[in-house]
């Protein structure tokens, strides 16, 4: 059992994130900096995620389930504020 939780570690699961994708040009791997650019292999937008091929759950708020289970928060771009009006 892992330390952060009470499920039970799947090993075939963590097998099944280290194989490459079975498309031409393969995903980015799970822990790169580019690994939202893999393929959506699972969608579920009433709930607001999509499963990655890369193993990564990306939720509708940007944040992500990496399939080691480390979870990296939310990180939308900030809008741009619009500068204050130049007093006439």
């Amino acid at each position: 059992m892992s330390a952060r939780s009470s499920i039970p570690a799947d090993p075939q699961r963590s097998a099944r994130s280290r194989r490459p994708c079975p498309h031409r040009q393969p995903c980015p791997a799970p822990d790169g900096l580019d690994r939202e650019a893999a393929r959506i292999v699972a969608s579920h937008p009433e709930q607001g995620w999509s499963l990655l091929c890369n193993g990564v759950v990306l939720f509708e708020d940007t944040g992500e389930l990496l399939p080691d289970g480390r979870v990296v928060a939310p990180h939308r771009p900030l809008r741009h504020a619009l500068p204050a009006p130049v007093p006439a």
